[in-house]
């Protein structure tokens, strides 16, 4: 190994220069930087909105390199022959990337760790999409934490890393590796004309996650504890999208909400908690990793759900009759993106009255949004079906109509996101008919439909089996 043996460094989930350790360390090494992303059976296997959206996140990133006289090299492949293959070609004696915690990644980073070291590789991997890695966080007793409430009093008084600084260059190497055209990817392919009507609803870019998060800080985060559950009222923070292509770290989340905690900005809390809420959600992914396929709870593999049928069809097309459930899934196809309160919505209604497993779902989500996330996406499936941590089914059997009263007390979203609902539709609701499939044949003067299952019938149905679920 010498100073001018090339560190490539494999870019992942970590779309930005600022507060990226695995990035930090090649600068820090004085030797010259090659930057890599592989579209493998990993990427390969993303659905439609994220797949597209991790597309316009590694075009943005790739300008922020060439910005600071840079490149981001793109090869297509199993990501051990790419890696092998650039070694060969540049010499490189090491090759670092961020840590990711889902199965599928973490198999995959193993098996080529194990070879990269057998040809005599530097292979390391650093922490950056956490703020706590999963097995720093344990019980008492030495165990992982299953429940949120004591996982978060565990780790709220924790340091957290310290901020750092974007690179102003990096070091060349004497020869670029070729590369493959992002473009000739097509990974928005699936959107087809969905694109266009999401576009101007995505903030994309370090630099945009950045500013959004100031925007919050200064304008939301003193509201946010009270005003974020309300569907129509736009305090959220919004960076789920961001968050989940590294395009900012946690860390500076969590300073930034720290700051506003320490000057009395009264939502920052919660903010914070829900920061550690999806920290749960990979402490969870990564000692139970069956949480992303399979029930996480035992006893409930012999539960009565229902797998895909026409009724499901009309819940993804935004047609199940119940207002606030149509809404919120049209709000997905028009912006990517789903509010919070809204999501838990229509996964009671779909797994709860419809009785259809928590995967379908899942797998629709994954689909759809452009800030999936694998162990957010799973866990929050799981806990609303009641298959999950701190799962109490009975409680949480959501009646929508209520919920709707309680949080959009004027419609001011539903009439947002349905057209059928007002003579004059705003333009929101009437894109969705741009964007979704054009197979589904929808108008918006088709009218709204009978409910796919009535809420009082749905909840009864709901109990019931659940009550047989126990007895069995």
């Amino acid at each position: 190994m010498t100073q001018n043996s090339p560190v490539i460094w494999w870019v992942r989930r970590d779309l930005r220069l600022a507060d990226n350790p695995v990035l930090h360390a090649a600068v820090s090494s004085g030797r010259p930087v090659i930057a890599v992303f592989i579209c493998d059976n990993v990427v390969e296997s993303l659905g439609a909105a994220p797949k597209w959206r991790l597309g316009l996140g590694l075009e943005a990133f790739a300008k922020r390199l060439e910005d600071i006289g840079s490149r981001l090299v793109f090869r297509k492949g199993a990501a051990l022959d790419v890696l092998r293959t650039l070694v060969a070609q540049t010499g490189a004696t090491a090759i670092w990337w961020g840590r990711q915690y889902d199965p599928d990644q973490v198999a995959r980073d193993k098996a080529v760790k194990a070879a990269l070291g057998d040809l005599g590789c530097d292979a390391r991997s650093y922490a950056g999409h956490l703020l706590f890695e999963p097995w720093q966080v344990q019980t008492g007793q030495g165990k992982f934490y299953q429940v949120y409430s004591p996982f978060w009093r565990a780790v709220k008084d924790r340091d957290v890393a310290a901020r750092l600084p974007a690179p102003k260059s990096l070091r060349k190497p004497d020869h670029w590796p070729e590369s493959d055209r992002l473009a000739d990817w097509s990974l928005g392919r699936g959107m087809d004309r969905g694109a266009d009507v999401v576009y101007p609803h995505l903030h994309i870019g370090e630099g945009a996650a950045h500013d959004r998060l100031a925007r919050f800080i200064e304008c939301n985060v003193g509201q946010y504890k009270d005003q974020r559950d309300f569907l129509h009222k736009d305090v959220c923070s919004g960076l789920s999208e961001n968050l989940t292509y590294g395009e900012i770290s946690p860390v500076a989340l969590w300073h930034a909400g720290q700051h506003a905690l320490d000057a009395g900005r009264p939502g920052a809390e919660h903010f914070l908690k829900e920061l550690v809420w999806r920290e749960f959600a990979y402490h969870l992914v990564y000692h139970t990793p069956h949480i992303t396929s399979r029930n996480w709870r035992e006893g409930w593999d012999s539960f009565a759900w229902r797998d895909e049928g026409g009724d499901v069809l009309r819940w993804k097309q935004g047609r199940t009759g119940i207002d606030v459930v149509d809404a919120a899934m049209r709000e997905m196809y028009v912006t990517g993106r789903m509010h919070n309160r809204a999501r838990m919505l229509v996964a009671s209604y779909l797994t709860k009255h419809m009785l259809t497993h928590w995967r379908v779902g899942q797998d629709w989500f994954a689909e759809c949004l452009v800030d999936w996330d694998p162990a957010a996406n799973a866990m929050g499936w799981q806990w609303v079906a009641g298959s999950g941590p701190d799962a109490a089914p009975y409680f949480r059997i959501f009646n929508p109509d209520t919920q709707a009263q309680k949080f959009d007390p004027a419609a001011q979203y539903r009439k947002a996101w349905l057209a059928e609902l007002s003579d004059s539709p705003p333009q929101s609701a009437m894109l969705f008919f741009d964007a979704c499939p054009r197979s589904w044949g929808l108008r918006p003067q088709d009218g709204r439909p009978a409910p796919v299952v009535a809420l009082a019938d749905g909840r009864k149905r709901a109990l019931a089996a659940y009550e047989n679920k126990n007895k069995s």
